[in-house]
């Protein structure tokens, strides 16, 4: 052999190498989060240096805790992340996939197929398997449409009560509100240990009373919000020090009485303060049976406002004539504090309709734990509400790989390669679902694809419990679509980004710093 020879068979084993290096750090991240998938799925423990514990099922968690320095891993973690806060679900989903097809992508260009045809065969996979999804999919019927319990139930890991509570506040919330991008009904969801299971038309404020001595209840709640301090607007300590300056400090200090006098005029009986709080106008407020929170958090007060109908206002706002300051005013049927969870609740507003789900925890243990998974069934439903949902249990995947496949055939050159790379991943999560059940995943998955074609329907998937091939839609297993189609995008995303990388080079900074070793395990 030649030495340009030997020196271009180096150069593409050096290549070669950096793919096996990416490859096995993004296996070693799917291999963290693969045994908690489907029914059956079991818990992983998280253990930090200084001995705290957390016990989970979700996979989101254990990548958001997981102690990682590998910059492909990482990557696999953003991308991973980046699917919860689009959907809020299937993380576990989209990290198993990815990793399949990462590694039967390094699997081809290790057998000689070039990198570019792997990557194009990817993409004609993916963007096909997307398109076949789509046609799969079951719209809801309104929030009545007992398919959302199903869902419900489904991604809150077969927790009845929950999946319950989160249907209840879907419906209390209605329709028109989830046509807000910005809405995310999992932000509704708080757990709390020793707490009732429950669902209320209002808001829940991590903020106590200010005072003791303020009244525990307020019913016809009439509700201004300060997005500011309550104190009389403030002078330069060399304004003081002239006559000038403390005669306007005076004047500003009376106009600030006045504007408490008329708050209580107007009926005022409750406040939310950004900030802080003058003394004279805590003893004032206390005195005349107001209910004042102060240094709410800016996103509580955000809330408070949309649901009671409350505009926020500066305190340079209390300037306003009484008629002006009528309209920035809000209410509510109640607000009262809650002794035992030591928060405000804000019930009933008169502004846009807003639920709270509060779910309860036996132990401080699983009060975490208990919200992911409520937190997991609404993002479901939310997904399911917004873009329907296909039958569960890996049918749609065993579906679509078939698809796939059948693709395969039209593909000219070496890109078909890349296309039997995604039909094989997405039958990753089903392959993984079933091993967690404890059957074999090579003989089930035959069965169920044979059963499939032999009968037609493409809803049939193992019974985890009987091992039995059954109809999913029947069984009352449904899953998402946006929560699939996302994750079969987000797994495409990650392989190409991987596959496109052949080089790892130490940056300067980093090598100061010592903190990246692209050979450092996860």
């Amino acid at each position: 052999m030649s030495i340009k020879q030997t020196a271009k068979t180096s150069e593409i084993d050096e290549k070669l190498a950096a793919l096996m290096t990416n490859a096995r750090a993004i296996k070693a991240v799917a291999a963290a989060v693969e045994g908690t998938i489907g029914p059956k799925g079991l818990d992983t423990m998280l253990v930090d240096s200084m001995g705290d514990v957390v016990i989970t099922n979700a996979g989101v968690t254990i990548l958001e805790k997981m102690d990682v320095t590998h910059p492909a891993a990482r990557m696999l973690i953003k991308i991973a992340k980046a699917q919860q806060e689009e959907i809020g679900d299937g993380t576990t989903t989209a990290t198993v996939m990815a990793g399949a097809l990462v590694s039967e992508g390094v699997d081809q260009v290790a057998k000689g197929v070039p990198v570019a045809r792997v990557i194009e065969g990817i993409n004609i996979g993916i963007n096909h398997a997307l398109t076949a999804l789509k046609q799969k999919v079951q719209a809801v019927n309104g929030l009545e449409d007992p398919a959302l319990q199903r869902i419900a139930y489904i991604a809150g890991r077969e927790h009845r009560d929950i999946a319950q509570l989160i249907v209840k506040a879907a419906k209390m919330i209605g329709s028109e509100k989830f046509s807000d991008e910005s809405f995310k009904l999992a932000d509704s969801v708080i757990a709390e240990e020793g707490a009732e299971n429950e669902v209320f038309s209002g808001v829940l404020l991590d903020k106590k009373r200010l005072s003791r001595q303020m009244p525990q209840r307020i019913e016809q709640a009439r509700i201004l919000i300060i997005d500011d301090e309550l104190k009389p607007e403030e002078l330069e300590e060399e304004a003081l020090a002239t006559e000038t300056g403390f005669k306007r400090f005076m004047e500003l200090k009376n106009r600030f009485i006045d504007n408490l006098h008329k708050v209580v005029e107007l009926g005022v009986n409750v406040i939310f303060i950004d900030r802080g709080i003058d003394n004279y106008a805590e003893e004032l407020l206390t005195d005349s049976g107001v209910i004042v929170c102060t240094r709410v958090a800016s996103r509580d007060l955000r809330v408070a406002a949309e649901h009671t109908g409350a505009r926020l206002i500066k305190r340079t706002g209390l300037n306003k004539q009484v008629e002006e300051l009528k309209l920035v005013l809000g209410s509510a049927s109640c607000v009262f504090e809650d002794e035992k969870l030591k928060k405000i609740r804000v019930v009933q507003g008169q502004g846009k309709p807003m639920a709270t789900v509060l779910v309860g925890a036996a132990t401080s243990e699983v009060v975490d734990e208990r919200e992911r998974i409520a937190k997991d069934a609404a993002s479901a439903v939310q997904a399911a509400i917004r873009g329907g949902y296909v039958a569960g249990g890996g049918s749609v995947e065993l579906a679509i790989s078939r698809s796939v496949e059948s693709l395969r055939e039209t593909v000219k050159g070496m890109a078909a390669y890349g296309v039997d790379c995604v039909s094989r991943a997405i039958r990753k999560p089903v392959f993984q679902i079933i091993l967690n059940a404890g059957y074999n995943p090579l003989e089930k998955m035959e069965d169920i694809i044979a059963s499939q074609i032999d009968e037609g329907n493409e809803d049939l998937a193992l019974d985890c419990d009987s091992g039995e091939i059954v109809d999913m839609t029947d069984k009352g297993v449904l899953d998402p679509l946006l929560v699939k189609y996302h994750a079969i995008r987000a797994a495409g995303e990650i392989a190409e980004a991987i596959l496109r990388i052949d080089t790892i080079i130490r940056m300067k900074g980093n090598r100061e710093k010592g903190n990246v070793d692209p050979n450092l395990q996860v």
